[in-house]
């Protein structure tokens, strides 16, 4: 008997191929796709101390968040899929779960009529009529567009459940990353954690404090925090696009750049 389309395996090659146009790459300064860029060698970097971690802890599904907004996190999770997906053998996708600062599909010049919004609301039945195929490599992104209100009814709902169960059971993504709100902004990050393996935080340099990190800490509990990232590090390092990546710590490198979001 044919499997039903909800129980078919959700694949690369059954999504919609989408090319990103140079102006939109070069104007959100997403590097990852580009081993020859000399900006993406800190991403380089930064995707074999993360893959290293994923092996070791057995996580699939990887939550990206910071403490407020504006700390560089979407610019930091479309550089670290796009740099991460050139070095895998299994595809990996990346997901828009900021619902209300939705960014993702602007990076890459990707401007959708629906997202994963969709989804949660019912309005679109199968996650294969959202995801888009980055064309020429093994990453799939999947987009938001923005909403307002009842983001947190969304993410608690049955439709989100659903969806974590077809991404960690019957996709063929060897990893699937999260680009979730600031922890602070609201208790949308916890929600969506709750059904996650680990999450990633990503430190402001100069903005995020000890107290912020101790809090988020506290606060994503008991989902573990596999590592952090220190962003717009002001360190005489020289290398002006570096990042870095280790233990709730701050880690083993150190970071700087200006990202929008």
């Amino acid at each position: 008997m044919p499997l039903s389309r909800d129980q078919q395996l959700l694949t690369l090659s059954a999504l919609a191929s989408f090319a990103p146009p140079l102006t939109a790459i070069k104007k959100h300064r997403i590097v990852g796709f580009d081993n020859r860029d000399a900006r993406a060698r800190p991403f380089n970097l930064l995707r074999t101390s993360f893959a290293k971690k994923l092996k070791e802890e057995g996580h699939r599904l990887i939550g990206i968040t910071s403490a407020t907004p504006a700390a560089g996190k979407s610019f930091l999770s479309m550089n670290l899929a796009s740099s991460l997906a050139r070095v895998i053998e299994e595809p990996l996708f990346l997901v828009d779960l900021d619902i209300r600062r939705a960014s993702l599909a602007d990076e890459i010049g990707l401007v959708p009529d629906r997202g994963i919004e969709s989804y949660l609301e019912g309005a679109v039945e199968d996650l294969r009529e959202v995801g888009h195929r980055i064309e020429g490599t093994k990453l799939a992104v999947f987009p938001t567009v923005r909403r307002t209100r009842n983001t947190a009814e969304l993410l608690a709902g049955e439709r989100f459940a659903q969806m974590i169960d077809t991404l960690r059971n019957r996709s063929e993504a060897s990893v699937i990353l999260f680009d979730l709100p600031p922890a602070f902004a609201n208790d949308d990050a916890m929600i969506s954690l709750a059904q996650l393996d680990a999450f990633v935080l990503v430190v402001d340099s100069g903005k995020t404090t000890r107290r912020h990190v101790q809090d988020v800490m506290s606060m994503l509990y008991p989902t573990p925090c596999i590592g952090s990232i220190l962003n717009r590090y002001r360190g005489g390092l020289g290398d002006s696009y570096g990042y870095g990546y280790g233990g709730p710590d701050y880690g083993k490198y150190y970071a700087r750049s200006d990202p929008d979001a």
